[in-house]
Protein backbone atom coordinates (compact mmCIF):
# COMPACT_ATOMS: atom_id res chain seq x y z
CA UNK A 1 0.00 0.00 0.00
CA UNK A 2 1.52 3.41 -1.15
CA UNK A 3 0.73 5.28 1.86
CA UNK A 4 2.08 2.56 4.05
CA UNK A 5 4.75 4.48 6.35
CA UNK A 6 2.87 7.30 6.48
CA UNK A 7 0.12 5.64 8.06
CA UNK A 8 2.65 3.65 10.21
CA UNK A 9 3.95 6.94 11.23
CA UNK A 10 1.19 8.76 12.13
CA UNK A 11 0.20 5.76 14.05
CA UNK A 12 3.08 5.97 16.13
CA UNK A 13 3.05 9.43 16.69
CA UNK A 14 -0.40 9.10 17.95
CA UNK A 15 0.47 5.98 20.12
CA UNK A 16 3.23 8.26 21.34
CA UNK A 17 0.82 11.48 22.31
CA UNK A 18 -1.65 9.27 24.11
CA UNK A 19 0.80 7.46 26.42
CA UNK A 20 2.52 11.27 27.05
CA UNK A 21 -1.16 12.12 28.05
CA UNK A 22 -1.54 9.86 30.45
CA UNK A 23 -4.84 8.74 28.30
CA UNK A 24 -6.34 5.15 28.90
CA UNK A 25 -8.98 4.84 26.54
CA UNK A 26 -9.38 6.64 23.34
CA UNK A 27 -9.93 10.10 23.73
CA UNK A 28 -12.46 11.47 21.32
CA UNK A 29 -14.90 12.46 24.11
CA UNK A 30 -17.46 9.89 23.03
CA UNK A 31 -19.21 6.96 24.61
CA UNK A 32 -18.92 8.00 27.76
CA UNK A 33 -21.57 5.55 29.17
CA UNK A 34 -22.09 2.38 26.83
CA UNK A 35 -23.60 3.09 23.21
CA UNK A 36 -27.12 2.38 22.98
CA UNK A 37 -29.58 2.06 19.62
CA UNK A 38 -30.42 0.19 16.68
CA UNK A 39 -28.75 -2.05 14.53
CA UNK A 40 -30.00 -3.79 11.83
CA UNK A 41 -27.83 -6.95 11.34
CA UNK A 42 -29.31 -9.69 13.34
CA UNK A 43 -32.92 -9.46 12.59
CA UNK A 44 -32.52 -8.28 8.92
CA UNK A 45 -29.16 -10.10 7.54
CA UNK A 46 -28.34 -8.98 4.34
CA UNK A 47 -31.76 -8.67 3.09
CA UNK A 48 -31.33 -7.22 -0.62
CA UNK A 49 -34.38 -7.62 -2.29
CA UNK A 50 -36.51 -5.12 -1.87
CA UNK A 51 -39.23 -6.61 -4.48
CA UNK A 52 -39.45 -10.00 -2.88
CA UNK A 53 -39.17 -8.77 0.42
CA UNK A 54 -40.06 -5.04 0.78
CA UNK A 55 -40.72 -4.49 4.74
CA UNK A 56 -37.16 -6.27 5.41
CA UNK A 57 -34.99 -5.53 3.29
CA UNK A 58 -31.73 -3.25 3.58
CA UNK A 59 -32.66 0.22 2.17
CA UNK A 60 -33.20 3.65 3.25
CA UNK A 61 -36.83 3.22 4.04
CA UNK A 62 -35.98 0.64 6.82
CA UNK A 63 -33.99 3.17 8.83
CA UNK A 64 -36.11 5.56 8.12
CA UNK A 65 -39.11 3.94 9.55
CA UNK A 66 -36.86 2.86 12.84
CA UNK A 67 -35.92 6.45 13.02
CA UNK A 68 -39.29 7.37 13.58
CA UNK A 69 -40.53 4.67 15.63
CA UNK A 70 -37.40 5.38 18.05
CA UNK A 71 -38.62 8.85 18.97
CA UNK A 72 -42.82 8.06 18.78
CA UNK A 73 -42.27 5.06 20.68
CA UNK A 74 -40.09 6.30 23.56
CA UNK A 75 -36.95 4.50 22.40
CA UNK A 76 -35.03 7.99 22.19
CA UNK A 77 -36.69 9.08 25.83
CA UNK A 78 -34.81 6.49 27.66
CA UNK A 79 -31.56 6.89 25.79
CA UNK A 80 -31.70 4.82 22.59
CA UNK A 81 -29.50 7.55 20.13
CA UNK A 82 -27.98 5.37 17.21
CA UNK A 83 -29.87 3.92 14.07
CA UNK A 84 -27.38 2.10 12.63
CA UNK A 85 -26.82 0.46 9.06
CA UNK A 86 -24.72 -2.73 8.96
CA UNK A 87 -23.28 -4.74 6.03
CA UNK A 88 -24.63 -4.69 2.96
CA UNK A 89 -25.84 -0.78 1.87
CA UNK A 90 -23.50 -0.45 -0.63
CA UNK A 91 -23.11 -0.56 -4.29
CA UNK A 92 -21.05 -3.80 -5.27
CA UNK A 93 -18.40 -1.09 -6.65
CA UNK A 94 -17.14 2.42 -5.65
CA UNK A 95 -17.47 5.58 -7.50
CA UNK A 96 -15.59 7.14 -10.27
CA UNK A 97 -13.60 8.79 -7.19
CA UNK A 98 -13.07 5.72 -6.01
CA UNK A 99 -15.57 6.94 -2.64
CA UNK A 100 -17.75 3.90 -1.06
CA UNK A 101 -21.44 4.23 -2.54
CA UNK A 102 -24.69 3.11 -1.27
CA UNK A 103 -26.78 0.63 -3.31
CA UNK A 104 -28.60 3.45 -5.83
CA UNK A 105 -31.95 1.49 -5.89
CA UNK A 106 -32.20 0.52 -2.14
CA UNK A 107 -30.74 4.31 -1.04
CA UNK A 108 -32.07 6.40 -3.71
CA UNK A 109 -31.59 9.22 -1.55
CA UNK A 110 -28.02 8.74 -0.38
CA UNK A 111 -26.54 8.43 2.73
CA UNK A 112 -26.10 12.23 3.65
CA UNK A 113 -29.99 13.04 3.20
CA UNK A 114 -30.53 9.60 5.36
CA UNK A 115 -28.12 11.13 8.20
CA UNK A 116 -29.98 14.60 7.79
CA UNK A 117 -33.75 12.66 8.07
CA UNK A 118 -31.91 10.81 11.70
CA UNK A 119 -30.11 14.02 13.10
CA UNK A 120 -33.93 15.94 12.21
CA UNK A 121 -35.61 13.30 14.78
CA UNK A 122 -32.71 13.91 17.48
CA UNK A 123 -31.01 10.81 16.55
CA UNK A 124 -27.50 9.46 15.02
CA UNK A 125 -26.71 7.48 12.32
CA UNK A 126 -24.32 4.75 12.22
CA UNK A 127 -23.10 2.58 9.39
CA UNK A 128 -20.36 -0.19 8.48
CA UNK A 129 -17.43 -0.73 7.34
CA UNK A 130 -14.65 -3.49 6.94
CA UNK A 131 -10.97 -3.37 7.42
CA UNK A 132 -9.83 -6.06 4.28
CA UNK A 133 -10.27 -5.55 1.06
CA UNK A 134 -13.92 -6.73 1.07
CA UNK A 135 -16.50 -6.21 4.03
CA UNK A 136 -18.17 -10.01 5.35
CA UNK A 137 -20.49 -10.03 2.68
CA UNK A 138 -18.32 -9.51 -0.44
CA UNK A 139 -19.15 -5.27 -0.93
CA UNK A 140 -16.33 -3.18 -0.91
CA UNK A 141 -13.38 -3.20 1.80
CA UNK A 142 -11.88 -0.42 3.31
CA UNK A 143 -7.92 -1.30 2.83
CA UNK A 144 -6.00 1.06 0.78
CA UNK A 145 -8.75 3.82 2.03
CA UNK A 146 -8.91 4.23 5.16
CA UNK A 147 -8.60 8.33 5.05
CA UNK A 148 -11.18 8.64 1.97
CA UNK A 149 -13.49 5.93 3.48
CA UNK A 150 -13.32 8.45 7.08
CA UNK A 151 -13.65 11.82 5.13
CA UNK A 152 -16.68 10.00 2.89
CA UNK A 153 -18.54 9.31 6.57
CA UNK A 154 -17.50 12.32 8.03
CA UNK A 155 -18.67 14.54 4.90
CA UNK A 156 -21.97 12.28 4.99
CA UNK A 157 -22.75 13.21 8.68
CA UNK A 158 -22.46 9.67 10.13
CA UNK A 159 -21.90 9.42 14.23
CA UNK A 160 -20.86 5.90 14.40
CA UNK A 161 -18.69 3.41 12.48
CA UNK A 162 -18.91 -0.08 12.88
CA UNK A 163 -15.54 -1.58 11.30
CA UNK A 164 -15.47 -5.35 10.81
CA UNK A 165 -12.87 -7.77 10.10
CA UNK A 166 -13.33 -9.95 7.33
CA UNK A 167 -10.68 -10.28 4.44
CA UNK A 168 -7.69 -8.71 6.13
CA UNK A 169 -5.11 -10.48 5.42
CA UNK A 170 -2.22 -10.78 7.77
CA UNK A 171 -2.52 -9.82 11.62
CA UNK A 172 -0.26 -6.97 11.24
CA UNK A 173 -2.13 -5.50 8.53
CA UNK A 174 -5.62 -6.21 10.50
CA UNK A 175 -3.87 -4.29 13.35
CA UNK A 176 -2.94 -1.88 11.35
CA UNK A 177 -5.95 -1.24 9.69
CA UNK A 178 -7.90 -0.72 12.68
CA UNK A 179 -4.84 1.85 14.16
CA UNK A 180 -5.05 3.93 10.73
CA UNK A 181 -8.74 4.16 10.65
CA UNK A 182 -8.72 5.54 14.05
CA UNK A 183 -6.79 8.02 13.41
CA UNK A 184 -8.27 8.54 9.93
CA UNK A 185 -11.97 9.13 11.76
CA UNK A 186 -10.17 11.41 14.28
CA UNK A 187 -8.81 13.65 11.64
CA UNK A 188 -11.80 15.05 9.61
CA UNK A 189 -13.08 16.56 12.90
CA UNK A 190 -15.92 15.04 13.51
CA UNK A 191 -17.19 12.96 16.31
CA UNK A 192 -17.80 9.56 15.44
CA UNK A 193 -18.24 6.52 17.75
CA UNK A 194 -15.37 4.01 16.48
CA UNK A 195 -16.69 0.03 17.13
CA UNK A 196 -14.27 -2.47 15.88
CA UNK A 197 -13.63 -6.18 15.94
CA UNK A 198 -10.21 -6.00 16.29
CA UNK A 199 -10.00 -8.55 19.29
CA UNK A 200 -12.54 -11.31 17.86
CA UNK A 201 -10.52 -11.15 14.71
CA UNK A 202 -7.01 -11.41 16.31
CA UNK A 203 -7.70 -13.82 19.58
CA UNK A 204 -7.70 -17.09 16.72
CA UNK A 205 -4.05 -16.18 16.11
CA UNK A 206 -2.73 -14.32 19.37
CA UNK A 207 -3.93 -12.62 22.44
CA UNK A 208 -5.65 -9.51 22.28
CA UNK A 209 -3.82 -6.55 23.92
CA UNK A 210 -6.82 -4.49 25.14
CA UNK A 211 -4.34 -1.63 26.49
CA UNK A 212 -3.84 -0.66 22.99
CA UNK A 213 -7.01 -1.52 21.59
CA UNK A 214 -9.00 0.86 23.92
CA UNK A 215 -6.39 3.50 22.72
CA UNK A 216 -7.70 3.27 19.16
CA UNK A 217 -11.78 1.74 19.60
CA UNK A 218 -14.96 3.16 21.81
CA UNK A 219 -16.10 -0.46 21.97
CA UNK A 220 -14.65 -3.67 20.48
CA UNK A 221 -16.28 -7.49 19.89
CA UNK A 222 -14.48 -9.93 21.51
CA UNK A 223 -16.42 -13.23 20.62
CA UNK A 224 -18.66 -14.54 17.95
CA UNK A 225 -21.65 -13.38 16.46
CA UNK A 226 -24.89 -13.65 18.80
CA UNK A 227 -28.42 -15.08 17.47
CA UNK A 228 -31.67 -14.96 18.52
CA UNK A 229 -31.13 -18.39 20.28
CA UNK A 230 -30.03 -19.09 23.88
CA UNK A 231 -27.58 -21.06 23.54
CA UNK A 232 -25.84 -18.25 21.75
CA UNK A 233 -26.66 -15.81 24.57
CA UNK A 234 -25.35 -18.62 27.06
CA UNK A 235 -22.01 -18.94 25.17
CA UNK A 236 -21.78 -15.29 25.30
CA UNK A 237 -21.76 -15.04 29.03
CA UNK A 238 -19.65 -17.90 29.73
CA UNK A 239 -17.02 -16.74 27.80
CA UNK A 240 -16.99 -13.60 28.88
CA UNK A 241 -16.76 -15.02 32.83
CA UNK A 242 -13.76 -17.28 31.91
CA UNK A 243 -12.05 -14.01 30.06
CA UNK A 244 -13.26 -11.78 32.53
CA UNK A 245 -9.52 -11.10 34.02
CA UNK A 246 -8.24 -10.07 30.95
CA UNK A 247 -11.23 -7.77 29.70
CA UNK A 248 -13.14 -6.76 32.58
CA UNK A 249 -10.34 -4.08 34.08
CA UNK A 250 -10.26 -2.49 30.49
CA UNK A 251 -13.54 -1.36 30.50
CA UNK A 252 -14.77 1.97 31.17
CA UNK A 253 -15.57 5.69 29.85
CA UNK A 254 -14.80 5.92 26.19
CA UNK A 255 -14.34 2.34 25.82
CA UNK A 256 -16.34 -1.14 26.25
CA UNK A 257 -16.24 -4.53 25.52
CA UNK A 258 -19.39 -5.32 23.10
CA UNK A 259 -20.65 -8.96 23.25
CA UNK A 260 -23.38 -7.84 20.52
CA UNK A 261 -26.31 -7.35 20.19
CA UNK A 262 -29.71 -7.49 22.24
CA UNK A 263 -32.21 -10.02 20.71
CA UNK A 264 -35.16 -9.13 22.43
CA UNK A 265 -38.64 -8.56 20.65
CA UNK A 266 -37.55 -11.62 18.10
CA UNK A 267 -38.51 -15.00 18.07
CA UNK A 268 -35.91 -17.78 19.52
CA UNK A 269 -35.39 -16.75 23.35
CA UNK A 270 -38.39 -17.93 26.08
CA UNK A 271 -39.72 -14.68 28.38
CA UNK A 272 -36.79 -15.60 31.21
CA UNK A 273 -34.23 -15.65 28.76
CA UNK A 274 -34.94 -12.43 27.21
CA UNK A 275 -34.55 -11.14 31.08
CA UNK A 276 -31.34 -12.86 31.40
CA UNK A 277 -29.84 -11.01 28.41
CA UNK A 278 -31.19 -7.76 29.10
CA UNK A 279 -29.97 -8.05 32.94
CA UNK A 280 -26.15 -9.41 32.31
CA UNK A 281 -25.53 -7.09 29.04
CA UNK A 282 -26.22 -4.38 31.96
CA UNK A 283 -24.28 -6.16 34.49
CA UNK A 284 -21.66 -5.92 31.82
CA UNK A 285 -21.88 -2.33 30.39
CA UNK A 286 -22.49 -3.57 27.10
CA UNK A 287 -23.67 -1.34 24.30
CA UNK A 288 -27.18 -2.18 24.08
CA UNK A 289 -27.72 -1.83 20.41
CA UNK A 290 -30.88 -3.38 19.70
CA UNK A 291 -31.89 -6.06 16.42
CA UNK A 292 -35.45 -6.28 16.47
CA UNK A 293 -38.62 -4.99 14.61
CA UNK A 294 -39.74 -1.91 16.33
CA UNK A 295 -42.54 -2.41 14.05
CA UNK A 296 -43.71 -5.43 15.01
CA UNK A 297 -42.63 -5.59 19.05
CA UNK A 298 -44.56 -6.91 21.85
CA UNK A 299 -45.40 -4.68 24.86
CA UNK A 300 -43.81 -7.17 27.00
CA UNK A 301 -39.81 -6.87 25.27
CA UNK A 302 -40.98 -2.84 25.08
CA UNK A 303 -41.01 -2.84 28.92
CA UNK A 304 -38.12 -4.77 29.27
CA UNK A 305 -35.95 -2.84 26.73
CA UNK A 306 -37.43 0.37 27.43
CA UNK A 307 -36.66 -0.44 31.24
CA UNK A 308 -35.69 2.30 32.91
CA UNK A 309 -33.84 0.87 36.09
CA UNK A 310 -32.24 -1.51 34.18
CA UNK A 311 -31.12 1.52 31.32
CA UNK A 312 -29.50 3.22 34.37
CA UNK A 313 -27.32 0.28 35.58
CA UNK A 314 -26.07 0.09 32.31
CA UNK A 315 -25.49 3.39 31.90
CA UNK A 316 -24.15 4.20 35.83
CA UNK A 317 -21.56 6.82 35.16
CA UNK A 318 -18.72 4.79 37.58
CA UNK A 319 -18.25 2.98 34.27
CA UNK A 320 -16.95 -0.57 36.11
CA UNK A 321 -17.82 -3.94 34.22
CA UNK A 322 -19.22 -6.30 36.09
CA UNK A 323 -18.26 -9.65 36.15
CA UNK A 324 -18.89 -13.57 37.58
CA UNK A 325 -18.32 -13.85 41.30
CA UNK A 326 -19.52 -17.46 41.60
CA UNK A 327 -21.05 -20.37 39.16
CA UNK A 328 -22.73 -22.74 42.13
CA UNK A 329 -24.36 -25.87 40.43
CA UNK A 330 -26.63 -24.45 38.06
CA UNK A 331 -26.63 -21.03 39.72
CA UNK A 332 -24.24 -17.92 38.97
CA UNK A 333 -24.04 -14.65 40.68
CA UNK A 334 -22.53 -11.77 38.85
CA UNK A 335 -22.18 -8.28 40.44
CA UNK A 336 -21.32 -5.07 39.14
CA UNK A 337 -19.83 -1.75 41.20
CA UNK A 338 -22.45 1.44 41.09
CA UNK A 339 -21.66 4.86 41.56
CA UNK A 340 -22.31 5.80 45.38
CA UNK A 341 -20.75 2.33 46.43
CA UNK A 342 -24.25 0.63 45.33
CA UNK A 343 -23.71 -3.15 43.55
CA UNK A 344 -25.94 -4.58 41.13
CA UNK A 345 -26.60 -8.70 41.40
CA UNK A 346 -27.93 -10.64 39.04
CA UNK A 347 -28.69 -14.23 40.30
CA UNK A 348 -29.09 -16.59 37.23
CA UNK A 349 -30.29 -19.89 36.94
CA UNK A 350 -28.82 -21.72 34.09
CA UNK A 351 -31.19 -25.31 34.62
CA UNK A 352 -32.94 -25.69 31.00
CA UNK A 353 -35.46 -28.59 32.82
CA UNK A 354 -37.51 -28.32 36.08
CA UNK A 355 -38.92 -25.64 37.52
CA UNK A 356 -38.02 -22.34 39.80
CA UNK A 357 -35.49 -23.35 42.19
CA UNK A 358 -34.19 -21.22 45.08
CA UNK A 359 -30.77 -19.79 45.58
CA UNK A 360 -29.76 -19.04 48.80
CA UNK A 361 -26.83 -16.61 49.87
CA UNK A 362 -25.47 -13.82 52.49
CA UNK A 363 -25.03 -10.67 51.93
CA UNK A 364 -21.39 -10.72 53.28
CA UNK A 365 -20.57 -12.66 49.79
CA UNK A 366 -21.44 -9.26 47.73
CA UNK A 367 -19.04 -6.42 46.61
CA UNK A 368 -15.98 -8.40 48.80
CA UNK A 369 -18.05 -7.97 52.09
CA UNK A 370 -18.90 -4.05 51.74
CA UNK A 371 -22.27 -4.11 49.82
CA UNK A 372 -23.98 -4.36 52.62
CA UNK A 373 -21.87 -3.37 55.58
CA UNK A 374 -23.05 -2.09 57.93
CA UNK A 375 -26.27 -2.15 56.08
CA UNK A 376 -27.99 -1.61 53.12
CA UNK A 377 -31.16 -1.29 51.21
CA UNK A 378 -32.32 -4.07 48.60
CA UNK A 379 -34.30 -3.49 45.06
CA UNK A 380 -35.10 -6.37 43.03
CA UNK A 381 -35.29 -5.02 39.68
CA UNK A 382 -36.28 -7.64 37.52
CA UNK A 383 -38.40 -9.99 36.83
CA UNK A 384 -40.76 -7.19 38.12
CA UNK A 385 -40.46 -4.13 40.66
CA UNK A 386 -40.16 -5.50 44.35
CA UNK A 387 -38.68 -3.75 47.59
CA UNK A 388 -36.87 -6.42 49.50
CA UNK A 389 -36.25 -3.96 52.33
CA UNK A 390 -33.27 -3.11 54.81
CA UNK A 391 -30.26 -5.61 55.64
CA UNK A 392 -27.71 -6.42 57.43
CA UNK A 393 -23.87 -7.39 56.30
CA UNK A 394 -25.19 -11.21 57.75
CA UNK A 395 -28.71 -11.36 56.25
CA UNK A 396 -29.23 -14.54 53.84
CA UNK A 397 -31.41 -13.95 51.10
CA UNK A 398 -33.35 -16.51 49.48
CA UNK A 399 -34.07 -16.16 45.77
CA UNK A 400 -36.23 -18.02 43.47
CA UNK A 401 -34.87 -18.03 39.60
CA UNK A 402 -37.18 -19.87 37.39
CA UNK A 403 -34.88 -21.94 34.43
CA UNK A 404 -32.51 -20.09 32.59
CA UNK A 405 -34.31 -16.41 34.16
CA UNK A 406 -32.82 -13.73 36.36
CA UNK A 407 -33.40 -11.94 38.95
CA UNK A 408 -31.98 -8.48 38.80
CA UNK A 409 -31.03 -6.76 42.44
CA UNK A 410 -29.85 -3.20 43.54
CA UNK A 411 -28.35 -3.29 46.43
CA UNK A 412 -27.63 0.58 48.41
CA UNK A 413 -25.03 0.72 51.35
CA UNK A 414 -26.57 2.50 54.28
CA UNK A 415 -24.83 3.84 57.26
CA UNK A 416 -26.63 2.51 60.04
CA UNK A 417 -27.41 -0.78 60.24
CA UNK A 418 -31.07 -1.74 61.00
CA UNK A 419 -32.79 -4.39 62.96
CA UNK A 420 -32.99 -7.39 59.94
CA UNK A 421 -35.78 -7.62 58.74
CA UNK A 422 -37.26 -11.10 55.90
CA UNK A 423 -36.76 -11.24 53.07
CA UNK A 424 -39.47 -12.67 50.45
CA UNK A 425 -38.87 -15.38 47.64
CA UNK A 426 -40.21 -13.90 44.39
CA UNK A 427 -40.94 -15.72 41.07
CA UNK A 428 -43.01 -12.96 39.80
CA UNK A 429 -43.75 -12.16 36.11
CA UNK A 430 -44.55 -8.94 34.59
CA UNK A 431 -48.11 -7.27 35.72
CA UNK A 432 -50.63 -8.20 33.30
CA UNK A 433 -51.22 -4.71 31.39
CA UNK A 434 -47.91 -5.59 29.78
CA UNK A 435 -47.95 -9.02 28.57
Amino acid sequence: MGTAVGSWQRATLAWVLVLLAGAGALENGLARTPTMGWLHWERFLCSTDCALEPLSCVSEQLFMQMADLMVSDGWKDVGYEYVCIDDCWMSLTRDHQDRLQPDPERFPSGIRKLADYVHSKGLKLGIYGDVGNKTCAGFPGSYGYYDLDAQTFADWGVDLLKFDGCNYGTQDQLAEGYRNMSLALNKTGRSIVYSCEWPLYMRPMQKPNYTEIKHYCNHWRNFADIYDAWNSVKNTLEWTALHQDSIVDVAGPGGWNDPDMLVIGNFGLSWDQQLTQMALWAIMAAPLLMSNDLRHISPQAKWLLQNKDVIAINQDPLGKQGYRITKDNNFEVWERPLSGGAYAVAVMNRQEIGGPQIFSFSTSFLGNGLACNPACSIQQILPTSEDWGLHNWVSFLNTEVNPTGTVLLKVVVIGESPAEKPVMNINKKPSPDIL
